[in-house]
């Protein structure tokens, strides 16, 4: 996944009105809306479906295309003291596959994200990613099974793979090959909402450490 220095913050300042929560989304391109007009990326039309539906939550949207655990985590601090989230959507761990960064520092580098974040207070959802089979089966289950056991250890939700049914499908990929078009938002979008709505309804409430 190609860099891009954009951080997509969506309705910053981070200022919340009396019973306003926030829902922090830390990811990467792929929510990031990369290789599309920011308004088309699930992100955006997960701000404009809660709106609509009337919840009163607002999206910040901290994903940058190309980032990795070890940038998410870098730069966490800073994001949960200006936002406060209520809720957040971890999205990580896809880059420092592809780059064959070490399972340990993987896993090392997420325990201790989910760690802050519920430290902070928030729920959290934890979207697994998973890699191409080239990369060897001992990679490919190791680097899975990472988030398996985080969500476990932490006692968080863990969501699906977003891009499921997806990555296979041409007309929903962009011509790399590895990022989902404009097409395919829609269908992350729908393939997440059930997990969001139910945490932000308290119908599912994630146990934090």
């Amino acid at each position: 996944m190609i860099r891009v220095l954009v951080c997509m913050l969506l309705c910053l300042p981070v200022a919340t009105r009396a019973g306003e929560g926030i829902l922090l989304i830390l990811g990467d391109s792929l929510s990031a809306g990369y290789g599309m007009r920011v308004e088309q990326g699930w992100v955006a039309l997960l701000a404009q479906r809660i709106t609509a539906q009337g919840y009163p939550h607002r999206v910040v949207n901290a994903s940058i295309s190309g980032d990795t655990s070890h940038g998410g985590l870098a730069r966490l601090g800073p994001l949960l003291a200006e936002a406060r989230p209520q809720f957040t959507v971890v999205e990580l761990g896809g880059n420092d596959g592809l780059r064959g960064v070490p399972l340990d520092e993987l896993r090392r580098n997420l325990g201790e994200i989910l760690t802050q974040v519920c430290a902070a207070g928030s729920d959290v959802l934890l979207l697994p990613m998973k890699l191409p089979p080239n990369y060897g089966p001992a990679y490919t289950q190791g680097f899975e099974q990472i988030y398996r056991d985080l969500a476990a250890e932490h006692g968080v939700l863990l969501g699906l793979f977003i891009l499921e049914d997806i990555a296979l499908k041409p007309d929903l990929m962009q011509s790399d090959g590895i990022h989902p078009a404009a097409e395919a938002q829609p269908i992350i979008l729908d393939r997440i909402w059930p997990l969001i709505v139910s945490a932000l309804s308290g119908e599912t409430r994630v146990q934090s450490q």
